[in-house]
């Protein structure tokens, strides 16, 4: 029997165990919620290994667990999370159905299905006692990755130091199911402009606009885009004045930077840490920074999905792809470190963060096929 032919049999268990993880609510920021969350992982990853997770308390967010399995020294890491963008009650209102060959259910794309998948991968070589005898297989699950990792950051970054190898379950590309062997990084900053308050009607030659400063720094700002090397830089939110009457004294801009390479993170921070004020006596308060380093496509990298073609190829007859995106994700910290990353591991499907959102039943055998051969060949 094969991989693929034992994860169809153990599908009916698969979706029991999917439905029961769709159906409690995981919101990022809900600390009592997260509680139950991890209760249920604790449970189901010893109920489906037979291995009992080392839990890491965490005072403001979710928990964490990790789950060693094996005892070699190569050390393969697979990262991925249990918060959702959901709030609370959103399970309850939009409940996990099955349609044809769609499930559906809040977080069940990003990213319940695929933390599934990486225990059913254990739970298959075990099966075939095909569990490396040479490798350690930490996985690793957080639960604040949709606000940015804040508290989970730093372990990781120490779990990725330790690791040959790293795997991220996040969903592959919707259109075609290709693996993300690059992620752009981000960087948020904020722009304050001060300037002079004054009547309007009376007074306007003695104001100086902070709202016209920000004009100009607004459209020095969009100007750093650059489509060729992949560079975004987007000033989504403004605010400024207090009435139409008076000539504004304050105005803040936020923006959000997407950039390809650590070259060109640093080259933009430069850029808009330098900004200076175009209007006499305004002032300018430029703050903030790199917030996710991007996963650059490197050699080893580039070796990791040569790897996981020949294995679609020849284990399920599938031609798989790669590609890169503009999301961020846990794999951007963990690249960083300089261990060889490939992300787009996770259950198929579409509509991430959409009440739209889906996975394809019939791709769950496939997908995890894969990451068993994965962590058995890599």
């Amino acid at each position: 029997m094969t991989i693929y032919a034992y994860m169809e049999k153990e599908l009916p268990f698969f979706l029991q165990l999917l439905k029961e993880s769709v159906s409690i609510d995981s919101p990022s920021l809900n600390k009592e919620q997260s509680e139950k969350m991890i209760t249920w992982y604790l449970e189901t990853v010893e109920k489906v290994t037979g291995v009992k997770p080392r839990r890491i308390l965490n005072q403001q967010y979710g928990d964490q667990l990790i789950c060693e399995f094996g005892t070699g020294a190569k050390r393969i890491l697979i990262a991925g999370h249990y918060d959702t963008v959901w709030p609370l009650g959103e399970a309850e209102k939009r409940p996990f159905t099955i349609e044809g060959e769609k499930a559906f259910g809040p977080g069940v794309y990003d990213m319940k299905a695929g933390v599934l998948q990486a225990l059913f991968a254990i739970k298959a070589l075990q099966h075939f006692n095909r569990l490396p005898s040479d490798k350690t297989i930490v996985l690793l699950l957080t639960g604040d990755e949709e606000i940015g990792s804040p508290s989970s950051r730093a372990l990781l970054e120490e779990e990725a130091k330790k690791a040959e190898a790293a795997f991220i379950l996040e969903p592959p590309m919707a259109t075609n199911g290709a693996l993300k062997t690059w992620r752009k990084g981000s960087a948020h900053f904020s722009v304050i402009a001060k300037g002079i308050s004054a009547h309007a009607g009376v007074d306007h030659e003695k104001g100086v606009s902070a709202i016209e400063e920000m004009s100009y720094q607004i459209q020095a700002l969009q100007k750093l885009t650059d489509y060729q090397v992949g560079t975004t830089v987007n000033v989504g939110l403004v605010h400024g004045g207090i009435a139409r009457n008076v000539v504004a004294d304050y105005a803040e801009a936020h923006i959000d930077v997407r950039i390809r390479t650590m070259e060109e993170a640093e080259r933009i921070t430069r850029s808009i840490s330098n900004l200076r004020p175009v209007l006499a006596k305004a002032e300018l308060i430029v703050t903030g920074g790199l917030s996710r380093p991007p996963m650059e496509r490197t050699v080893m990298s580039e070796a990791l999905f040569q790897k996981a073609y020949q294995i679609a190829k020849a284990e399920l007859n599938l031609l798989l792809s790669e590609e890169g995106t503009g999301g961020v994700s846990d794999g951007n910290f963990i690249a960083a470190c300089g261990v060889p990353t490939l992300d787009g591991l996770g259950a198929s499907g579409d509509f991430a963060h959409s009440p739209k959102e889906f996975i394809w039943i019939p791709h769950i055998s496939q997908r995890t096929t894969l990451l068993a051969k994965l962590i058995e060949e890599c």
